[in-house]
């Protein structure tokens, strides 16, 4: 019961960090110091990434209707093309990533997953961002809307992605802060980091399972539920959070968060652990 109350702690950190952009894994590697579940190493690697299909399903269920391609048109059933373009330019944005994580993900994992680059990367990306915000205050932002997103602006946006493979960086805070550069306005920007996850997440969830297999216990088949569901709501509150928060701000106070949560872990570490 213990075990199941601390997945559902995860879940709550989960659901709220994978969509700001303030680093999903720094959040979790500082928990874990304090929220063991019981659990072999193998199965909290695997728990990790898994609970991600949770968040996943919240974003396909509160954007269903502009990610479903097919829709109700003057009283007929029609492909929307907007949608299938949409699609299109997440696949274009996906490639980098498949490119490099897919092949190099173990020796990227036994690089970099170290709570020195976790806290380099939560203070330089937090700086970037304030520094991003800091000239977007007389900038205007060209992409307003996703049919403005060329396919080339979609895989250079999949590129700065490849970013979040270094641990401490943020898949969402690498892919908004890359189409921010690209001219993405915030709610642009935001929303496909939040697309480019779906598939990019699913996958990743997708290659841990197979590489755990499926033989679950009892337990952990519930703690795994715990996690999941809890991430799923969690993420639902989280997303709208983060869209009617930056309809009035930027992103300045999330940099600002990354940069204490960073000199907060270094301490920990130095002085504590």
């Amino acid at each position: 019961m213990l075990d199941i109350i601390k997945a559902i702690i995860l879940g709550i950190i989960e659901g709220i960090t994978e969509w700001l952009p303030i680093s999903s894994t720094g959040h979790l590697i500082l928990a874990d110091q304090f929220i063991r579940i019981q659990m072999s190493d193998a199965f909290m690697e695997m728990f990790n990434v898994v609970i991600q299909l949770g968040a996943i399903l919240a974003v396909i269920v509160l954007y269903f209707k502009k990610l479903f391609p097919v829709g109700k048109v003057n009283g007929c059933y029609r492909v929307k093309m907007d949608t299938v373009s949409l699609w299109l330019k997440v696949i274009v944005a996906v490639i980098p990533a498949a490119l490099i994580g897919v092949p190099f993900e173990q020796q990227l994992d036994d690089l970099f997953y170290n709570y020195q680059t976790i806290i380099v990367t939560l203070i330089v990306y937090g700086i970037l961002f304030i520094l991003l915000e800091n000239r977007n205050r007389t900038k205007m932002f060209p992409i307003n809307r996703f049919s403005d997103v060329s396919y080339r602006t979609a895989l250079l946006i999949g590129a700065f992605q490849v970013l979040a493979l270094i641990p401490g960086t943020s898949r969402s805070g690498a892919t908004i802060l890359g189409a921010m550069l690209l001219g993405c306005s915030r709610a642009v920007s935001a929303e496909f980091s939040f697309f480019l996850a779906i598939p990019v997440m699913f996958g990743a969830s997708l290659l841990k399972l197979l590489k755990f297999g499926f033989d679950f216990t009892g337990l952990e088949i519930a703690v795994l539920a715990a996690g999941m569901i809890t991430a799923f709501a969690v993420s639902i509150l989280a997303i709208k959070f983060l869209m009617g928060y930056i309809r009035k701000h930027d992103f300045k106070a999330f940099g600002w968060y990354r940069i204490v949560l960073g000199v907060v872990l270094g301490a920990y570490f130095i002085f504590l652990a």
